[in-house]
């Protein structure tokens, strides 16, 4: 493990989860459906996969291909929605994810999926990773705006009833980690993405991550 700020545990009330890339290994899936439409317009696959991760389809469209009119980015979007949706080949979940999962279950801590996928893409990804979809979640339908806008975050822990400030979030992106701090959470940081933009903590996935029930409605989170 590795943090930017020396911190052997956090405490929150709640835990607002990123999906890919931070539960669910999707990469496989993301870069055929991604290298396909970068070789339809004619754009450097190696650039456009760094623009993409933790946005909405339709917002990383309107970085890569600026003026263009934006119904035209959202129809595409739903086409590359509909695409992913029906390819889960290579998805796996993160290690240590089914693990950290089943404790916030186990243990009924507040937490909640803040996802940038859509409901049928988030269903079908989870259900190919073996994991079990938290009572609330957060998906494209429920926010106007793409990360790393705090929307859906700032959602998520008004969901679940806490304060911003009270939860933590796991995230992989830099839209992700950016809008995790935008909301003024805490983040930690998932994976080989996460490391160079400033998480309140990092790990290389979830295998070192502790969950426990700290008593008086919080959670202690430890990274060892």
């Amino acid at each position: 493990m590795s943090a930017t700020h020396a911190a052997p545990e956090l405490t929150a009330r709640a835990v607002l989860l990123d999906m890919d890339g931070t539960l669910v290994n999707s990469d496989a899936v993301v870069e055929r459906c991604w290298r396909r439409w970068a070789d339809r317009h004619g754009l450097d696959f190696d650039e456009v996969i760094k623009v993409v991760h933790g946005r909405q389809g339709y917002a990383s469209m309107a970085v890569l291909l600026p003026g263009r009119p934006m119904a035209e980015n959202h129809a595409e979007n739903r086409e590359m929605l509909a695409a992913e949706t029906a390819d889960m080949e290579g998805v796996v979940p993160v290690p240590g994810a089914p693990a950290f999962m089943a404790a916030l279950a186990r243990l009924n801590l507040p937490h909640a999926l803040v996802t940038s996928a859509d409901v049928p893409l988030s269903t079908g990804r989870m259900a190919a990773a073996g994991l079990a979809l938290p009572a609330v979640r957060v998906t494209a339908e429920s926010v106007g705006a793409s990360k790393p806008d705090p929307e859906g975050f700032l959602k998520g822990a008004a969901a679940l009833g806490f304060d911003p400030a009270d939860c933590v979030v796991f995230e992989d992106s830099e839209a992700g980690i950016r809008a995790g701090q935008a909301a003024g959470m805490r983040v930690v940081g998932v994976g080989p993405r996460a490391a160079a933009l400033g998480p309140t903590v990092h790990v290389d996935d979830l295998t070192r991550v502790g969950v426990a029930d700290a008593g008086d409605g919080l959670i202690r989170l430890t990274f060892g």
